[in-house]
């Protein structure tokens, strides 16, 4: 039995330096050759860790459903409200009009326009995202309406599948290039559905 060679290199590390390129230029635009580049890898190495580009690909979609739901849930613990902490996720947007990521939206919606519906697989995983999301807006609102901050006759889940196509919608209208101040007004319109 051959026995490779141990692994010279931090595989999450390499995971969230390829997360990082696929989420900027997406899948197409991503080159083996730059992918190797970014993580710091050899051909060899990549391919004993990650299999291939659609692989890799793949687990970089995971990897970014988790760290944002992990964000999301200790943003949401920390906050102590329901209502404060999606108010403060929407107004946040307006400040992603500016700055070294501007315009790069949110990785999963990136993924499901470049073409979840041409690859099943990919499709699975950005439902799933997606899901992951609702969820977390759900737990939110549940709370919201414990502490009285929005009324209880509400359809939480409704309410968090509406919460999380806005939030796309709104990103998708900053990498489209619109200004802080429009968004800030967008964000007020949709946050009025909590009242």
């Amino acid at each position: 039995m051959t026995i490779g060679r141990p692994l010279e290199f931090d595989p999450d590390i390499a995971l969230d330096a390829a997360m990082q390129l696929f989420w900027r230029k997406g899948y197409e635009s991503s080159s083996l050759q730059e992918l190797l580049s970014t993580m710091g890898l050899s051909k060899s190495s990549f391919y004993q860790k990650f299999n291939s580009k659609h692989s890799l690909f793949q687990r970089c979609i995971e990897h970014y459903r988790q760290m944002l739901t992990d964000k999301m849930k200790t943003s949401l613990e920390k906050n102590g409200s329901g209502k404060s902490f999606i108010n403060s996720l929407f107004h946040n947007v307006a400040y992603e009009t500016s700055g070294p990521d501007a315009q790069m939206g949110c990785m999963v919606m990136n993924v499901a326009s470049e073409f979840a519906q041409t690859d099943p697989k990919i499709a699975q995983i950005v439902s799933s995202s997606i899901e992951s999301f609702i969820d977390v807006f759900e737990i939110a609102i549940k709370q919201a309406q414990q502490q009285g901050e929005i009324t209880s006759d509400k359809d939480a889940r409704s309410l968090a599948h509406y919460l999380v196509s806005s939030m796309s919608g709104l990103k998708n209208m900053v990498k489209g290039g619109a200004d802080r101040e429009t968004i800030k007004r967008i964000a007020n319109i949709i946050l009025s559905a909590l009242d």
